[in-house]
């Protein structure tokens, strides 16, 4: 047992019987004062070291180019010329929609928009221009950047600069009268003001615009710091290949953290990511990647594509769960890469994460509670806190967390607790060793009889097996029961497996209420870039795929 202000805490599992609460295992962070005003980059800036690193800042995956961190800053501080002498109309506080797929020139618009004080709020490219109307209106946004692919998707009459333009490009190279060597920022910026606003998912409700402070990124860029100077994660000159799309929290924050750490981050550009899967490992192998960001479909493509990546030293895997069959053949497909798991939102940063080859043998798990981070497991139906081992809901709390959803009290007020903590809703446990397993999202729970059976749980059971090539389960309306667990399988090709094979499978494998009681074969399922199930469309998918057959 260690103690600290909370009280004596279990230095195996984090728990303070004092609190009910679990404490991080990685050790104090220093961190700047919160109360000192500080913005994302000026931070970022603070930990490049002097002379500035010789390898490129980024490269792009598709061609090549590369933006020397020289190049980067001074880029970086012209766009700051131009926000600050208003020739871009953006200020502390204005919202900037970002609408582009990824490019060279995004992270450099992302520092400079952030060093200003104005806030980020980057949307998917491929959105329709009805949601595109909608997003611009919840996040209040008075101006965008876009592409000219992209911005007919945008209100009439929203201010707009094009990245693709010659106007934008000159930009990045008149200094407006800005001092090269001068400050990022006018230490004017306070850390709890808002950096970004970033949309949640929207797979099981309503989308609703996540407002995170400067602060959050911060104490998550200091925590990989940390890491990296206790030897835990990074060698020199080491390569990032960022494969989740840069308007995604996953992606944003490793973009911006990769240029705080000073390693070059390979962009997955609009011509690279094209190419799908194949063209992310060809890029990996040709830039000699050491480390790549992906969601569970490119783990899962990883371990069936043939591939020589020499390089690569470590994959951060996170955005859904991963089937548990991938994660125990990629060890052996890659037998000198770590698959680092790790579990955050949209809402509350990074949670947790496996941080080296010990850790990573953990499989099911999340990996361990991040650098300042609190966890607490709640019983989904008295709302007491739990202990070690025992399944409930996860709330967390933090510097990393949101400040709240812009313009909804009524989810905040649902969302956070009067202490402060936030609801992650998610069902979940902490083992014995402090490593945190996701079972489930709580609304997406089958209510079988008295009992509660996690579709995540069953998905992964069912992937198990090698003639399905991917499952959706989803509740069934039943008389008796009131819902039973109804699986959505994909066949191999060829196939012939029955849907008495597949309920056999999963009975064997599971304690009976949560058995699959009833079995739909279709042709695909819809998920997200990231690899969630889109709950939401599954019963219109489920029926368009029944009507198809009649």
């Amino acid at each position: 047992m260690s103690s600290s202000g909370h009280g004596a805490v279990d230095a195996r599992t984090g728990y303070c019987a004092a609190t009910k609460s679990f404490l991080s295992l990685r050790g104090p962070l220093p961190l700047p004062p919160a109360d000192v005003p500080l913005t994302f980059p000026a931070f970022a800036l603070s930990l490049l070291p002097s002379p500035l690193p010789a390898h490129p800042a980024l490269l792009d995956a598709a061609t090549g180019e590369a933006v020397s961190y020289p190049a980067f800053l001074s880029q970086v501080r012209a766009l700051v010329g131009a926000l600050r002498s208003r020739v871009v109309p953006l200020g502390r506080g204005d919202v900037a929609f970002v609408l582009a797929p990824a490019r060279l020139d995004v992270p450099v618009l992302y520092f400079a928009l952030l060093a200003v004080g104005a806030v980020v709020s980057p949307a998917n490219p491929a959105l329709t221009a009805g949601e595109v109307s909608r997003l611009v209106c919840l996040s209040g946004a008075s101006f965008a950047f876009a592409v000219s692919s992209t911005a007919g998707k945008l209100p009439a009459g929203l201010p707009t600069t094009l990245l693709d333009s010659p106007h934008f490009r000159s930009l990045l190279h008149s200094d407006h009268g800005e001092n090269q060597s001068a400050p990022l920022d006018a230490g004017a910026v306070c850390q709890s003001a808002t950096a970004t606003v970033l949309y949640s998912s929207g797979t099981t409700g309503r989308v609703k615009a996540a407002a995170v402070p400067h602060r959050s990124f911060i104490v998550r860029a200091a925590g990989l710091r940390a890491l990296h100077l206790q030897g835990k994660s990074r060698k020199a000159n080491e390569r990032t290949l960022i494969g989740a799309p840069m308007f995604h929290t996953m992606g944003f924050f490793f973009t911006l953290n990769g240029l705080a750490q000073g390693i070059t981050t390979v962009v997955m550009t609009e011509a690279a990511a094209r190419a799908g899967l194949r063209g992310m490992l060809e890029a990996a192998q040709r830039w000699e990647v050491t480390e790549i960001m992906a969601a569970p479909p490119v783990v899962l493509g990883m371990t069936k594509e043939r591939c020589r990546l020499t390089s690569l030293l470590r994959v951060i895997c996170g955005g859904a769960p991963l089937p548990r069959s991938a994660a125990e053949q990629f060890p052996r497909r890659f037998p000198q890469v770590d698959l680092c798991m790790g579990y955050g939102a949209t809402e509350a940063g990074g949670i947790s994460l496996m941080i080296d080859r010990d850790e990573c043998s953990r499989i099911g798990s999340s990996g361990r509670i991040s650098h300042n981070v609190e966890a607490k497991i709640v019983d989904i139906v008295t709302g007491e806190p739990l202990s070690i081992g025992q399944k409930g809901e996860l709330w967390v709390r933090g510097p990393s967390i949101m400040t709240g959803y812009v313009g909804d009290d009524e989810a905040n007020a649902a969302s956070f607790d009067s202490e402060g903590w936030l609801k992650t809703g998610d069902l979940c446990y902490i083992d014995q060793d402090g490593f945190l397993f996701v079972v489930d999202r709580l609304k997406e729970l089958i209510k079988y009889k008295a009992y509660q059976v996690a579709p995540a749980e069953l998905e992964l059971v069912l992937q198990s097996l090698p003639e399905i090539v991917d499952a959706a389960v989803m509740p069934y309306p039943h008389e008796e029961a009131g819902e039973i667990p109804m699986a959505l399988v994909v066949r191999q090709p060829g196939s012939k497996v029955t849907e008495a094979q597949v309920m056999e499978h999963v009975a064997k494998q599971v304690t009976p209420y949560k058995k699959v009681r009833k079995v739909l074969f279709v042709d695909s399922i819809p998920r997200s870039p990231a690899g969630k199930i889109l709950r939401r469309q599954l019963k219109d998918h489920m029926q368009s795929c029944i009507v198809s057959r009649l």
